[in-house]
Order: C-alpha cells, then sequence, then structure tokens
C-alpha cells in the first residue's frame, strides 16, 4: 500500500459510478489511503447492496448518493452538502458490443454526463479531476504495444468514441484557460474481484466481458462460452489483450489523486495504466480451467464488431508518474473472480 501525505487524509473525493466494478474497488481503496468518498450511482447496472458489502469490507459508513451522472440538481445537492476537493468519474457505459448497438446511449451517457458534471465542478469551483479512460481511444494501433505518445486513431466502436471525444473535452478545456488539474487513465482491461470476494463484477443480465461469462459458464449459468474469433493474426487467432486486476487499477486512481496535488494549476496528464503482457482469449480459458479444475464449455464463433485484434500497454509513464505498477498476476485475478462468482451465487 502506497503512503500519501497527511494533508491529503481528509479530503472528500466525489466518486461517480461509486458502486460500479471498478468504481467499489477505487472506494475501498480511497477509504485505506485516508480519503473520504462519496458514491454517486444510479444503479443502473450494480447493486444498491454494493454499498453494505464496501462498509463490510472497510468497517466504515458510506456516504451514498442515488442519483444520475446526467442530472445537474444532483451534482449541486453534493457539492453544495459536501467540500469535495476532486473528482474521480466512472459513470459511464462500457460495453462494446452494446454501444455497436445503441450509439445514442452511450452518447448522451457518457458524453452528456461528463458536460454536467464539468459544468457542476465549474459552479462550485473544483479544479481536481481523474477521468476513466480507456485504451480504445488508440484504435486499432500499427504496433499493439502501445505508450501514450501512440496515435489516437478512429476507435473500433462508439463505446471507443465517447472516451476519445471526452479526453479531447477535457484537454480543450485546459489548453483555453480553465484553471484545471485532470488525470486521464487509459486503462486496458480489468479483470477479477477483491480477495475478500465481498465486491466483485457483477454484471446485470448477459455479461459483455470475458471473463464473467467464463465464470458463469463454470457454474452452468450459461450454456457456453463463445470465443469471437479464431483467425486474427495473433499468438493463436483469438484477440490479445493486457488484463489487469481491478484491484492494481483501483490502486492507480489513489495515486493520481496524489499526482494532483503537486501539478501545476492547470495540467492534463495521459496515463496508460497496464501490465505491459498480453495473453490471448484461449491463455484466458487455460489459466482458468488450471487455476480451478474447472472445464468449460466453449465453441468459436465470429468475429464481433468493435474488437481490436491487439493491444496491451507500456506502462512505463506509470511507473515514473504515478510510483505505480501492477502487483497481481493474471491467474491471481482468475483465482480471485472465481471465488466472487461462486460466492455470489450461493
Amino acid at each position: 500500500m502506497k503512503k500519501i501525505n497527511d494533508s491529503a487524509m481528509t479530503k472528500n473525493i466525489l466518486v461517480t459510478g461509486g458502486a460500479g466494478y471498478i468504481g467499489s474497488h477505487t472506494v475501498v481503496e480511497l477509504i485505506q489511503h485516508g480519503f473520504n468518498p462519496i458514491v454517486l450511482d444510479n444503479f443502473s447496472n450494480s447493486r444498491p447492496s454494493v454499498i453494505d458489502s464496501l462498509e463490510e469490507i472497510t468497517q466504515q459508513k458510506i456516504i451514498s448518493v442515488t442519483g444520475d451522472c446526467r442530472d445537474a440538481a444532483v451534482y449541486d445537492l453534493i457539492f453544495s452538502k459536501y467540500k469535495i476537493d476532486a473528482v474521480i468519474h466512472f459513470a459511464a457505459d462500457k460495453a462494446v458490443g452494446e454501444s455497436v448497438q445503441n450509439p445514442l446511449k452511450y452518447f448522451d451517457n457518457n458524453l452528456n454526463g461528463l458536460m454536467v458534471l464539468l459544468a457542476a465542478m465549474e459552479r462550485h469551483d473544483v479544479k481536481h479531476l481523474v477521468f476513466s479512460s480507456s485504451c480504445t481511444v488508440y484504435g486499432n494501433p500499427d504496433n499493439v504495444y502501445v505508450d501514450e505518445n501512440s496515435p489516437l486513431k478512429s476507435p473500433e466502436s462508439p463505446y471507443g468514441f465517447t472516451k476519445l471525444v471526452g479526453e479531447q473535452m477535457l484537454d480543450n478545456m485546459v489548453r483555453h484557460g480553465k484553471k484545471m488539474r485532470v488525470v486521464l487513465l487509459r486503462y486496458f482491461n480489468p479483470i477479477g474481484a477483491h480477495p475478500s470476494a465481498l465486491i466483485g463484477e457483477r454484471p446485470q443480465g448477459i455479461p459483455n466481458n470475458l471473463l464473467p461469462y467464463i465464470t458463469q459458464t463454470a457454474l452452468g449459468i450459461r450454456a457456453e462460452l463463445s470465443v469471437f474469433g479464431n483467425d486474427y493474426d495473433t499468438i493463436d487467432g483469438t484477440c490479445v489483450r493486457d488484463y489487469i486486476h481491478v484491484c492494481d487499477v483501483a490502486d492507480a486512481h489513489v495515486s493520481a489523486l496524489t499526482l494532483l496535488s503537486a501539478s501545476p494549476d492547470s495540467c492534463i496528464e495521459a496515463i496508460n495504466i497496464g501490465t505491459g503482457k498480453g495473453t490471448s482469449v484461449l491463455e484466458i480459458i487455460r489459466i482458468f480451467e488450471r487455476e480451478t479444475g474447472v472445464s468449460l464449455n466453449w465453441k468459436f464463433a465470429p468475429r464481433r464488431e468493435g474488437d481490436v485484434p491487439e493491444i496491451y500497454a507500456k506502462a512505463d509513464k506509470a511507473l515514473h508518474t504515478l510510483n505505480w505498477k501492477a502487483t497481481y498476476s493474471v491467474s491471481d485475478a482468475v483465482k480471485h473472480a472465481w471465488e466472487w462468482e461462486k460466492k455470489t451465487q450461493n
């Protein structure tokens, strides 16, 4: 666990989407590092019971407000009631496949939600923001090993488009005179669950991400797992991603807040959050079967629109700028996700 300055110990941090997958794990890290998180969530892709689980993990009462990230009145209520020192903005739809089917939903929630938040921050003179971005801003890269200076290409999905435009909105605000300190965390593929098995990835309905679909298939909740595409130019023909434990991702947000406190009055930094290693879909399946002893029922299926064949992070900047690096392995993440899934079904 990283240490922070005593001056940061009582800061109030608004966490939009704080009951969601990455948001909830970040709330735990914030409390463990002495911050006071205020959770804003409409529970459209999470459950109110997550708050109870957070209180069990942290042994602390969680301040939670039910509301939508597009509702200006909710922000005014929160900013007026609490002295908010910084915002971590997770609240967004994030399924690549769904965004292809319903792009307007993503434009509304992800882009309009960000605009409403920024207007509220300006009204209440809150200048520190950590923005939940994504490696999708790199599109289909020429070099699969990407750093922060890699070209930002046209994203392969409307979801990726909203993350790219969100970054551009923030960059324009900073470049054109707004006194803001912004960190754009471009994370790769968060997986896993808290080691306590009290919080983890629990999507509403059919999972859009690989590991929850694997764990649900292993328990018989899903009949079989579809592996989308087996003819990519990769190590085994399946998509390759930089899978990173969600607790490592959460820890990066705490480091980002510390960086903002020491930054110039007006700045914006983009930082990759990944392991620097690629793992294919078939390799994830093999790791799961090895670590759990459970055989998966899976088959190949046609490629899925919006998928990039291969991408993983060059994460040197995170180490040098945030003093952060991933500490958990993919095997750790798989084991923790399995323990979480079994517990949720009991």
